[in-house]
């Protein structure tokens, strides 16, 4: 095999820098195509084993970026364009039998989504000299396989309950954002000159502070929050008709994102939920069976989907981490029931290993367990219940210590009992609580700890979420925890905190009213929580359904 780099033209006359990686022969192939802005060369070897497994494998340097010239604005049009041109001028050459699979992990994956998500003659509309005979819907391809997806400026911004995502933006825009090339370490060498470079108000003019420590401007920052649509790129993807294989992990920050782009597809549709990260790896205690050879499955999902033999349905599995084990998960078209009675904790221990029917014939392998506040044999309220809620002095997101001083408290703190026996945990954990804050905007944080019996925490779930109302007034609010996939075993105990912050990792809510992003001036909220009125609902599996990966994914 071979690898060479091709400058591929686009409509405006941009050439991009790619690589292309070839096997030994002749005959022609079926390709996949990856568009990136972290750098090219960084695929080479996943090139050469597309390759090596019979695939033309392609790796583009986006517009801007590393070996590509023009201007890099992430999230733009020339994303959807520029992939459409790549697309098409791959199936133009000779070594091409037509089939072009677009794959992407991050970013990448949002340059793959567009690509397949374009009009059929999206690239003829980038530029008045394309000639709509050479591309038409030559520029959409085949499949798509989308990794920890960051689907756009919105999603990426802020969470779908509106908290502003500010460290995780001020590292990617501190590395990538306004320059060719990438400085991975760049934020954290500037919290080492200014510690307190992210406490800055207001949001909106971090950069003019960055730049003191980048000595380069970020004069994009500013547009990173004016972007408030969310769902774009989901709504879209429910027309689509190509296959799609969805990755992620219950630990990314953007697991969401991927269960609802596997959700809402229109075709084909798979997803594959590890317990990993956003670099879609494991913790190194995790049981070997969850680290998978995730090169050879895409390569056999992708000649599944190029040969059209996946079922037309939304499946996909699932790892009970902490097991090694795999849960199958599916979209079933028939309703759930109407009203269910709550599953206490012992309850919903006792009935792993059976199955509950929901509907017409659709089993679901899972059912809620429910752990209400207050209760001896649900979450018992250790203090807090009332709690004071300042933004000069927030609840930290990178420190799982929590006071035991229940006279000054800054959140509130309940504990479980210890479970009976192991508990397996697959799919969308909620907690719904009754609260009251006594300013006119509120962030309400709920961060779940596992303790195991030695008393080591291990984070299992969190949510943020942001209310607006009249100061004073009870609400009842439910606050998503994510996608779980975990196996607590028996002595393991559930830690729940409800705060009003979680910095740095989310911007300080002002609670004056005001946009956080444009907010200069910081106020205290007094908060209650009504353990009466609040639970935790998590999906425990009440029938062991377990599956292989590969197989699951791609039949």
């Amino acid at each position: 095999m071979n690898t060479r780099t091709v400058y591929v033209p686009t409509p405006d006359g941009t050439a991009l820098a790619t690589d292309v990686c070839l096997p030994d022969g002749t005959r022609r192939l079926p390709a996949v195509l990856i568009r990136t802005p972290y750098g090219r060369e960084a695929h080479r070897a996943e090139l050469r084993g597309w390759a090596a497994h019979g695939f033309a494998a392609l790796a583009q340097d986006v517009r801007g970026r590393h070996g590509s010239p023009g201007e890099w604005h992430p999230y733009r049009d020339h994303e959807r364009t520029d992939g459409a041109a790549t697309v098409a001028w791959v199936r133009a050459q000779a070594w091409s039998n037509g089939e072009v699979v677009a794959v992407g992990a991050s970013y990448a994956a949002y340059c793959a989504l567009v690509t397949a998500l374009a009009a059929p003659d999206a690239a003829c509309d980038a530029g008045p000299d394309a000639d709509p005979g050479d591309f038409h819907h030559d520029g959409v391809p085949d499949a798509v396989i989308a990794a920890v997806p960051a689907l756009g400026l919105a999603e990426t911004a802020r969470e779908p309950g509106g908290p502003e995502r500010l460290w995780a933006r001020a590292g990617w825009w501190a590395a990538h954002g306004d320059r060719r090339d990438s400085d991975p370490d760049a934020l954290d060498r500037a919290l080492a000159d200014d510690p307190r470079l992210l406490e800055h108000l207001p949001v909106a003019r971090l950069a003019e502070r960055l730049t003191q420590s980048l000595g380069r401007e970020l004069p994009s920052w500013p547009g990173l929050w004016a972007d408030r649509a969310r769902g774009r790129l989901v709504a879209r993807g429910s027309t689509a008709r190509l296959p799609l294989l969805a990755v992620g992990g219950t630990r990314d920050p953007f697991a969401e994102d991927t269960v609802a782009l596997w959700r809402g597809w229109g075709g084909p549709s798979r997803l594959l939920l590890g317990p990993w990260g956003h670099r879609l790896t494991a913790d190194p205690a995790a049981p070997a069976s969850v680290r998978l050879n995730i090169g050879a499955l895409y390569v056999r999902w992708a000649r599944a989907a190029l040969a059209g033999r996946l079922e037309p349905t939304r499946h996909g599995a699932i790892a009970l981490g902490d097991s090694g084990r795999w849960h199958s998960t599916r979209v079933r078209s028939a309703p759930r029931p109407a009203s269910r009675p709550d599953v206490t904790p012992q309850d919903a221990t006792a009935q792993m290993g059976s199955e509950w029917r929901a509907g017409a014939g659709a089993d679901r392998p899972e059912t809620e367990g429910r752990w209400s506040f207050g209760s001896p044999t649900g979450l018992r309220l250790l203090h807090g219940a009332e709690f004071n809620a300042d933004p000069d002095r927030p609840v930290r997101s990178d420190d799982l210590a929590v006071p035991a001083d229940g006279e000054r408290a800054d959140r509130c703190l309940l504990l479980s009992p210890p479970l009976p026996r192991p508990l397996d945990l697959a799919g969308a954990a909620v907690a719904r609580i009754n609260v009251t804050a006594d300013t006119p905007c509120a962030d309400w944080v709920v961060r779940l700890t596992a303790l195991d019996p030695a008393g080591r925490a291990d984070p299992l779930a969190f949510g943020i979420v942001r209310r607006t109302g009249p100061p004073g007034e009870a609400a009842d609010i439910s606050v998503p925890l994510g996608t779980l996939g975990r196996r607590l075993p028996a002595g393991t105990r559930l830690r729940a905190e409800i705060a009003g912050h979680h910095f740095p990792a989310h911007a300080r809510n002002p609670h004056t009213g005001e946009d956080p992003v444009t907010a200069t001036r910081l106020a205290p909220s007094r908060r209650t929580v009504n353990p009466r009125g609040s639970a935790l609902h998590l999906p425990v599996v009440a029938r062991r359904r377990y599956v292989e990966p590969a197989p699951e994914i791609c039949r």
